[in-house]
């Protein structure tokens, strides 16, 4: 699936199950949130806490998923092309960091 074909199937599930995207604000807390979870499963497997109950059984990949959904419903709703902003962001990024990253003695 292209992104722009992600787009259009949050698009279209949002209005044919979901009836109506929620607000712009609400999107955005929404996103919080599930950086939230995606953050705390992270924590408990690649840091020092050990897992609670409650997060047994829940994967990255899912909450991984349920940011980008909530993302792309951001960019639909704002009119956000994710395909061009991800083309435009690689090319601002080749400009900006095109040697500093090969140059930077931390990372050799």
């Amino acid at each position: 699936m292209t992104i722009e074909e992600a787009q259009q199937n949050v698009d279209d599930w949002i209005k044919t199950t979901g009836v109506r995207y929620f607000s712009e604000l609400t999107n955005l807390g929404i996103l919080m949130e599930e950086v939230g979870e995606l953050s705390r499963l992270m924590v408990r497997k690649y840091g020092e806490q050990s897992y609670k109950e409650t997060d047994k059984g829940k994967e990255m990949g899912d909450e991984m998923a349920d940011v980008l959904w909530v993302l792309i419903c951001l960019a639909n709703q704002t009119g956000i092309n994710l395909t061009n902003a991800l083309q435009n962001n690689f090319e601002k990024k080749n400009l900006r960091d095109g040697d500093r990253h090969k140059t930077n003695p931390k990372l050799s």
